[in-house]
């Protein structure tokens, strides 16, 4: 799995004109699933965004998680993240999960996103044309790959 973590003030995605999920301080995640990712890789992932210590404290520096300022969490799916564009000018998507494989992913992480925080996730819609909208905090931006299957 891999994830682009943006730090946002807000952000929100649309589809088709209608707001399907929106949040005001907290995190955007962009998350695309591979087809060996399982239930440690989302495990691991959904532990490390919510207590990934990259909101200021009192003295400004990046000490505090998501959980630790009670933000929220917006994720979008998105398999051009396993894009592989080494060779030639179009990127290969072969390294992403195929929807039946994605889907349940997807929807597994939200939960236990969800159960982590103790508060609803809300999303975009797995597949769809999504207009993302976000105002990037700091900016910081990080990118985070799950640990390779065993």
């Amino acid at each position: 799995m891999r994830a682009v973590i943006q730090r946002v003030r807000q952000a929100s995605v649309t589809v088709e004109g209608r707001v399907t999920g929106e949040i005001g301080p907290g995190l955007l995640v962009l998350a695309g699933f591979a087809p060996d990712d399982d239930t440690r890789s989302l495990d691991w992932m959904a532990r490390k965004l919510v207590q990934l210590r990259i909101f200021s404290d009192e003295e400004g520096k990046m000490n505090r998680s998501v959980q630790d300022i009670n933000g929220q969490v917006l994720v979008v799916s998105q398999f051009t993240l396993l894009a592989d564009a080494r060779k030639g000018n179009r990127p290969s998507y072969i390294g992403a999960a195929p929807p039946p494989i994605a889907i349940p992913l997807y929807e597994q992480f939200v939960q236990m996103l969800e159960h982590l925080l103790g508060q609803p996730v809300p999303t975009g819609e797995f597949g769809a044309d999504m207009q993302v909208s976000l105002l990037n905090d700091g900016p910081v931006t990080i990118v985070l790959d799950s640990p390779a299957a065993n």
